[in-house]
């Protein structure tokens, strides 16, 4: 039976001076993209949407999208009160699924188990992000005439994840290699793409689509 979760943070956690750091806007801004850019979306369920600022974006360019949330917390006003694990939608609910930043909350014995209630309750596309915590070397650089470059090295090794509240595991530490947790990914989902955003190498996106 799959761990019943509660909130781990109150809701002012998502306030601008905490959370709107100039990284996360660059996620948000990946994630519009990626929704905006598939005209065959026409209803997503967002589930644990924080302050809903892609609700926000969605309005703004892709108003003909019906947009819902999901999340534990009533405090947030989600449409739908519940879990990633037990999701009390009907199969092929919505054309797309996401959970940016919301599987690292449940423990690593479930994360499979939630792939598979997001796969159930989506028709076409399930988009993730999860934190990637490892040392990284990154350079950006513009030369007059060319365009800008930009590279970025993500250590292969990590270290042991400790659990501080929030996060119970991340990409790339000990246990949780990119590897694993991509070959998780293939098990149940053909692979659209797979990238860490240069300009927030905490973030790995995954786009999959319903097989």
């Amino acid at each position: 039976m799959n761990k019943v979760y509660t909130k781990q943070v109150d809701k002012k956690h998502y306030e601008f001076a905490g959370y709107f750091h100039k990284f996360r806007w660059m996620s948000y801004w990946y994630q519009t993209k990626e929704i905006v850019s598939r005209e065959d979306i026409k209803t997503c369920l967002d589930i644990g949407p924080g302050n809903q600022f892609l609700k926000k974006m969605l309005e703004m360019h892709r108003p003909d999208i019906e947009y819902k949330t999901l999340d534990i917390d009533e405090e947030l006003k989600p449409d739908f009160i519940g879990s990633v694990t037990n999701i009390d939608l009907s199969d092929n609910s919505f054309d797309l699924v996401c959970a940016f930043q919301v599987l690292e909350h449940i423990e690593f014995k479930d994360f499979v188990p939630a792939l598979k209630e997001l796969k159930r309750v989506s028709k076409k596309y399930v988009f993730i992000s999860l934190p990637h915590n490892v040392p990284s070397f990154d350079l950006e650089f513009k030369l007059p005439g060319l365009k800008r470059v930009s590279i970025a090295i993500k250590s292969p090794w990590g270290q042991k994840h400790v659990f501080k509240g929030q996060h119970y595991w991340e990409v790339g530490k000990l246990g949780y290699s990119a590897k694993k947790i991509r070959k998780i990914f293939a098990d149940h989902f053909e692979i659209i793409a797979d990238y860490v955003p240069h300009e927030n190498q905490y973030h790995h996106f995954y786009i999959l689509k319903v097989v």
